[in-house]
């Protein structure tokens, strides 16, 4: 279902409201809404595979922890993530994901801003009639 960039919310942050009718769905359109701040997603390629298997307390801390995997992957690994294949048990609060990218190339990808952390500023899962909704804010 997708993301949208809240413009006005927050100075010198980015912000966005993701969508989902499934939480796979919904943390899959957070995934891509952290690295559309990062990179023009049409230009990162699905070409290496890394995986992620964490667990929380909460969902709302699952995500976070999800989000924050991925901001560290792209440090350490140096690599920008499109597209996320992702599996939740949400009795447990966890994830076992895939997430697909390619190695950062300054000369191919469109770079645009460093995302350093997702924030738990304003953050809450809310189901609702199309399934679930979330704001999220990440410090750049």
């Amino acid at each position: 279902m997708g993301f949208r960039i809240l413009e006005d919310i927050v100075s010198g942050d980015f912000a966005f409201e993701a969508f989902g009718e499934t939480l796979e769905d919904l943390f899959s359109s957070c995934g891509e809404a952290c690295f559309s701040a990062m990179a023009e997603l049409s230009k990162v390629e699905p070409r290496i595979d890394h995986s992620i298997d964490i667990s929380a307390d909460s969902i709302d801390d699952l995500l976070v922890g999800f989000l924050s995997e991925l901001i560290y992957l792209k440090d350490a690994e140096k690599v920008f993530f499109s597209r996320f294949d992702i599996k939740i048990d949400n009795v447990k609060n966890s994830l076992i994901a895939v997430a697909r990218g390619e190695r950062i190339d300054y000369n191919k990808h469109e770079i645009k801003v460093d995302v350093k952390a997702a924030t738990y500023h304003g953050l809450e899962i809310k189901r609702h009639e199309k399934g679930f909704k979330v704001r999220v804010i990440l410090d750049l």
